[in-house]
């Protein structure tokens, strides 16, 4: 199969699939980690993505590596199927993601079950519900991580930060302490958490494409060929 004609067919099964999914190609490429610019040369037969992110986009289709390099007679279907997929997909690992974030929340009822029943008084009772919250986005930052958009982390992370500080804080407060000044390294690290931010979306933004190691793919030289050209 000629070059020309692999990255033809190639790109146009990575389109329908995108399209049929519902997912616009921002959306792809933070889920393959990858600029919007690049997903863009890959739908217009302008580069090829190298083996590994070609398995990652079929796993993420639902469909086989075979199937992403061969030309489909139908080629409607498809894209239904694949969307219903993508939905079950998205919907199924929310779900988890709600559930493991109510598990912390049991745990934290359940402890303070049993020191109620330990103890005659409520006092300190309650702490197991203050040290759930940051807990919580614990959970959370790890399964976004894992299943979902990376973009999301930046105010998960923050969200950590405030809720660890306010734990710490009621915890010293219940004990007599006035501990408003630890809110005070907060400040400067929101500032480094939002600079991060922008860092990403820079970095996003300008990431270079990479160098095909399919059979047939362009080479490095090529490439930065290409992406002069288009500068």
């Amino acid at each position: 199969m000629e070059k020309e004609n692999l990255k033809a067919i190639i790109s146009n099964n990575i389109t329908l699939l995108r399209v049929g999914a519902g997912m616009t190609q921002l959306e792809m490429a933070g889920k393959l980690n990858y600029s919007d610019k690049t997903v863009s040369k890959w739908e217009r037969g302008e580069a090829l993505p190298d083996v590994t992110v070609l398995w990652q986009i079929a796993d993420m289709f639902g469909v086989t590596l075979d199937y992403l390099c061969n030309e489909h007679e139908e080629v409607d279907p498809m894209p239904q199927r694949h969307e219903v997929d993508m939905r079950r997909w998205v919907g199924t690992r929310a779900f988890v993601t709600g559930m493991s974030l109510m598990v912390v929340w049991l745990v934290a009822s359940l402890v303070f079950a049993a020191i109620k029943i330990a103890k005659s008084d409520m006092r300190g009772a309650w702490i197991p519900f203050v040290w759930a919250v940051p807990v919580t986005m614990i959970v959370w930052l790890i399964l976004n991580t894992v299943w979902f958009s990376t973009k999301r982390n930046y105010a998960i992370v923050s969200l950590l930060m405030w809720t660890t500080l306010g734990a710490v804080y009621t915890m010293l407060a219940v004990s007599g302490y006035n501990a408003w000044s630890l809110f005070w390294p907060a400040i400067p690290g929101q500032i480094i958490i939002l600079l991060w931010y922008g860092m990403g979306r820079l970095r996003a933004k300008t990431k270079p494409v990479k160098s095909d190691n399919t059979p047939g793919g362009d080479n490095t030289e090529q490439q930065a060929e290409t992406d002069t050209t288009e500068e």
